[in-house]
């Protein structure tokens, strides 16, 4: 991995803590494996949940019955890794510079996550044409297995990060993750920007979208094979969550340049957080939906089929709409889409919008983000609370992650921040909250 900049710099040291502090991150790097574990055991093809999950002397006996470490999962998993760390390195893609650190450097990135999605598309394509569907059923029977072979992948990457990131007193560390207590730096990343072979792969660029979101598509198209395996067809249930997620996977690595100014790559390290959640969390959990719709089949009543499709639209346009009003604002705020919009300017020069999107409320893109989880989750009906995981989990998320920045946007701005508030007093959903 290449250092971030050549000459000695005073490192920036971490007092100040999240996620319950130095010694509380353990229970989230166990806790995490857990909660993927527990999906599966508590929601399969013999219940959602099992009958027998209220016996608790079946739990050992059921348990181990599923943790079956397969090498063959191993491969896979690590190989579509592996191949998409290639597509980043040889395909043809546009560069950005991403933003100043404080080193006073801006890094090169490539854009090409466009051209990994279609390269990945077509070699799924070409692997059904040639083997028919047995591939995606693999995929679909092989699931947790698949999954072990993550944490146990994700696992091994995260301790190799941290101690690559003490190669060096001149590597760039992260502000929130150099605090000298190993388990928390472990769980939020010391080095900020993690490159591999002269600095042409980036790792945190990468995994951030690419690995991950093509890989819970690839989920969903198992489990979409698997059902029409079975049925002789694609439920609308099923067919509504796929396209919904599909999308919304498509859009991600379309705009894939507007991640270089988010708090993932501008200021989180590249640690277990980060590394599980890509790589790990997103593709299965967020295939929920879909596997549970594989085994329990359901079409909907044209009226709550519309009404979904509606609520996923309505979602994805403040989604978008707010995303691309800030990307086109810090990109150019003189061009004609965005000139019109007001802002106060901080002591530190930056600008803070005040009208849009983001003068009705300072996460109104999270509204839309949740409406569209919300629109996935409906389709799977209301038998059981745990397909609903997904959107109260990322509410959670999105709750937690609103006041984190908020936090830090205080420090960052200090009394400027309480002027821009006053401005625009509601966090989500606006003259309500």
């Amino acid at each position: 991995m290449s250092p971030a900049k050549k000459s000695k710099q005073k490192q920036h040291v971490t007092t100040t803590y999240e996620f319950m502090g130095p010694h509380g991150t353990i229970l989230a790097i166990l806790g995490l494996p857990v909660v993927v574990i527990a999906l599966y055991v508590l929601c399969d093809d013999t219940g959602c949940p099992p009958s027998w999950w209220m016996d608790l002397a079946s739990y050992q006996q059921r348990i181990l019955s599923r943790f079956l470490w397969s090498w063959e999962a191993a491969g896979v998993y690590t190989g579509w890794i592996l191949f998409h760390f290639a597509l980043a390195i040889v395909l043809p893609g546009k560069w950005a510079k991403g933003v100043v650190l404080p080193t006073g450097e801006q890094l090169n990135y490539k854009i090409n996550g466009l051209n990994a999605l279609f390269v990945s598309v077509g070699a799924i394509v070409s692997l059904v044409y040639y083997r028919g569907l047995q591939p995606l059923l693999w995929l679909a029977d092989h699931y947790f297995e698949l999954a072990l072979a993550g944490i146990a992948f994700v696992t091994l990457m995260s301790l190799g990060l941290y101690l690559a990131s003490l190669r060096s007193d001149q590597v760039l560390l992260a502000r929130g993750g150099n605090s000298g207590y190993p388990w928390y730096d472990f769980w939020m990343g010391r080095e900020l920007n993690p490159r591999l072979l002269n600095g042409l792969l980036d790792l945190k660029f990468v995994c951030e979208l690419r690995p991950g979101l093509i890989g819970w598509v690839v989920l969903n198209t198992a489990f979409a094979a698997k059902q029409y395996e079975s049925l002789g067809y694609v439920t609308n249930a099923l067919t509504a969550v796929y396209l919904f997620q599909a999308y919304y996977v498509l859009d991600a690595i379309m705009m894939e340049r507007a991640i270089l100014t988010t708090m993932d790559i501008t200021t989180d390290g590249f640690g277990y957080m980060l590394c599980f959640g890509d790589l790990v969390w997103v593709p299965f959990t967020y295939s929920l939906q879909a596997r549970y719709l594989a085994d329990y089949p359901r079409d909907l009543p044209d009226i709550f089929f519309y009404g979904v499709i509606a609520l996923n639209l309505i979602g994805l346009y403040i989604f978008r709409a707010s995303n691309s009003e800030k990307n086109a604002f810090r990109t150019n705020p003189h061009q004609d889409a965005v000139k019109h919009l007001k802002y106060i300017t901080t002591k530190s020069g930056s600008r803070l919008l005040v009208s849009g999107w983001w003068g009705a409320a300072r996460k109104i893109n999270y509204l839309g983000d949740w409406l569209m989880s919300l629109a996935w989750c409906l389709p799977c009906g209301f038998e059981t609370i745990i397909p609903y995981f997904y959107c109260i989990y990322f509410a959670i998320l999105l709750i937690h992650r609103a006041y984190r920045d908020d936090h830090a946007c205080r420090e960052k701005y200090g009394k400027d921040w309480e002027r821009y508030c006053k401005q625009v007093p509601y966090m989500f959903i606006p003259y309500v909250i």
